[in-house]
């Protein structure tokens, strides 16, 4: 078979293609073909470009398009998210946008409108790519993760599923059905933040912070910053400076400082390590003012 290479229009290898219509469908392909090359396909906004223009191999493909289990949204206690269900749909949800502001700015963020119909949040987490705009949001959330073989299921920290570039702890016979996002409390507040050559461009960096406040103290807060590392990473040395601290713009300051002290950037054909090393300190302190205004507090 001739490849044809860096061609974003053609599939030019041989796979074996199933729509199951349940999730039980799903698993039982999982589980039979999990000796195999076998890929997942929910939005295919990664998958397929990779398998047109780097020649990613698959054996089996198994659309989850339409299994009605995984198309869902529940917001009754915090959010619960189907793997099947397109970021378009997400952003639209009032709740999305009223509580959870960082992961509304993400997912606002990523791409154009047509890719964001037919992309998922799963999709994006499975990916694994450091420069993922969902991943730190779920991470400063406390996002997790819910993990389905014919053997079980397991409940996995979005934070301690990924691994590395790429990499993630999912076995070959489980599949990611759904993201569970816990009940943001009173006075919490969040942001999201992005440096990209262009507006829905891969980030150079990216960030989110979720901040709890105890009148003039901070109670709680997580930093997560993205495209500086091989995976998302918390700035845990940053969040202590916070934590039980009465917040100002002094502290602020030294609080981005020692965020942008503890990321490993690289240079790469979007940025250099010194530029986002410098972005960081300076989107890690916008982030933060921001999201302790959202929380109600004030400076």
């Amino acid at each position: 078979m001739i490849r044809l290479t860096n061609n974003t229009k053609i599939l030019t290898q041989e796979f074996e293609y199933f729509a199951p219509k349940t999730l039980a469908g799903a698993l039982d392909l999982l589980y039979r073909y999990q000796d195999k090359n076998t890929r997942i396909l929910a939005g295919g906004t990664d998958l397929l470009v990779k398998m047109k223009t780097i020649g990613l191999d698959a054996d089996y493909l198994i659309s989850i398009k339409e299994i009605p289990e995984l198309k869902f949204i529940d917001t009754d206690a915090g959010l619960r998210i189907g793997a099947a269900v397109p970021l378009s749909h997400i952003e639209k949800i009032e709740k999305v946008r009223e509580k959870y502001p960082a992961l509304y700015e993400s997912i606002k963020s990523m791409a154009a409108i047509a890719i964001r119909n037919m992309a998922t949040m799963p999709g994006n987490i499975c990916n694994a790519s450091p420069a993922g705009d969902t991943i730190p949001p779920l991470i400063a959330y406390e996002a997790k993760l819910k993990l389905v073989s014919k053997r079980g299921e397991r409940t996995v920290l979005v934070e301690d599923f990924i691994t590395g570039v790429g990499k993630t702890i999912i076995k070959r016979d489980e599949l990611l059905t759904q993201v569970i996002i816990p009940e943001i409390s009173k006075n919490s507040g969040g942001a999201f933040l992005k440096k990209g050559r262009v507006k829905a461009d891969i980030a150079k960096i990216n960030l989110a912070v979720c901040l709890k406040r105890e009148g003039e103290i901070c109670k709680d807060c997580r930093i997560v910053l993205g495209s500086v590392f091989i995976k998302a990473v918390r700035a845990k040395k940053a969040e202590e400076l916070l934590r039980g601290q009465v917040i100002n713009n002094d502290l602020i300051i030294k609080t981005a400082k020692k965020a942008s002290e503890v990321i490993k950037p690289i240079d790469d054909i979007r940025s250099t390590a010194e530029y986002r090393t410098e972005l960081a300190r300076v989107m890690t302190e916008d982030a933060l003012k921001l999201a302790w205004g959202r929380a109600g507090g004030e400076l």
